[in-house]
């Protein structure tokens, strides 16, 4: 068989709850075209084009309207997948998403297929049915598989293997793919011909928290007496890699908390807990909307940038972000981890003869 790359085409995909644009980062790198982008957020799209409008002009082709005024929802920029016809979406090779996933998420209500945003998935399964792509490429948060014990998951991969897809599964983990980020997160790849082999995955060493850290800036160092740095022989490396070695001095979780146990991460709510640089980052969340990330260093205590941040999902220094600080935690908190797609995406390639 012909690879894409010999035939002269390039792989297509295209870009579904796009975010910033993680994926698209990740697939053109390795020379995929993206021939379509959906993201209902205004603030998210104008990030998007900033960045890919340079690489990807076609995409932000406007079409006029009725009126001979340029249309918001562009045919292959479009906002509300909801409203869009899967039949006008162009062909293309390989089908992403990191579909909603606040209806699974533990940190969320978990109503799943009850919150309409959960059915957004039915909208990829639509636009599987139409267009026919050779691969589909989802992800989504790790409480996914043990969302309604199992059925949730369970019916998603029926719905694509009842439209003819052979459907595999993994939970993932960004630090496992140089990152120095703890993110678990779930992938789903589908093929008609046959399963992905998650096993040839190539890892690398994850990074610490110090080895993305700018040297200089104008850094948000927290006041000794507002926080407290527990004895060094209880900070312990979790199995995530985390070292949880202090914490802010707020009112913290007391009911069923053992005498003398105070100081545990748990008893904490993530924005008052303190990680040693010598370690991962926990999970940078969507909901921390005000980059209450603290590390310290051995002597002190601060927040970590929103360029940091950044650079904890593989996103480049070049990358251009929003100018609401607000904002740029949000969506870094959305995104995906860049080099866990892109090593998704490298045996994508390798399997499926793309």
């Amino acid at each position: 068989m012909k690879t894409n790359e010999s035939n002269g085409k390039k792989t297509t995909f295209i870009d579904l709850f796009a975010g910033i644009g993680g994926f698209h980062f990740a697939l053109s790198k390795q020379g995929a075209e993206c021939v379509y982008v959906s993201e209902w957020d205004n603030e998210c799209r104008k990030v998007y084009e900033d960045n890919f409008k340079s690489t990807s002009p076609d995409i932000f082709k406007l079409e006029p309207s009725s009126s001979g005024k340029a249309s918001f929802d562009q045919p292959l920029f479009a906002g509300d997948i909801t409203k869009v016809d899967p039949k006008t979406i162009p062909n293309h090779d390989v089908l992403c998403g990191g579909f909603p996933c606040q209806p699974f998420s533990i940190s969320g209500k978990q109503r799943g297929f009850a919150d309409t945003r959960g059915t957004l998935f039915f909208n990829v399964l639509e636009i599987t049915k139409a267009k026919q792509p050779k691969v589909i490429f989802l992800e989504n948060v790790k409480h996914l598989k043990y969302h309604d014990g199992g059925r949730t998951l369970k019916v998603i991969l029926q719905e694509l293997n009842n439209i003819g897809y052979k459907t595999s599964w993994k939970i993932l983990n960004a630090k496992d793919f140089g990152t120095a980020q703890n993110r678990e997160r779930i992938i789903i790849i589908a093929n008609k011909e046959k399963e992905f082999d998650f096993s040839k995955l190539e890892t690398k060493e994850s990074k610490l928290i110090k080895d993305i850290l700018d040297k200089n800036g104008n850094f948000e160092i927290l006041d000794p007496k507002d926080y407290t740095i527990i004895p060094k022989e209880l900070w312990k490396k979790q199995e995530s890699g985390l070292i949880f070695c202090g914490y802010r001095n707020k009112s913290i979780r007391k009911a069923g908390v053992r005498p003398n146990t105070e100081h545990l991460s748990r008893v904490h709510k993530q924005p008052n807990r303190i990680y040693y640089i010598e370690g991962t980052h926990p999970t940078l969340p969507s909901q921390e909307t005000t980059g209450r990330f603290w590390i310290y260093d051995g002597k002190i205590v601060r927040k970590l940038t929103v360029d940091e941040c950044y650079k904890l999902q593989g996103f480049p220094k070049s990358f251009k972000k929003s100018k609401n600080t607000t904002s740029c935690y949000k969506q870094i908190g959305n995104s995906v981890a860049i080099p866990m797609i892109e090593a998704v995406y490298k045996q994508i390639k390798e399997q499926y003869n793309l």
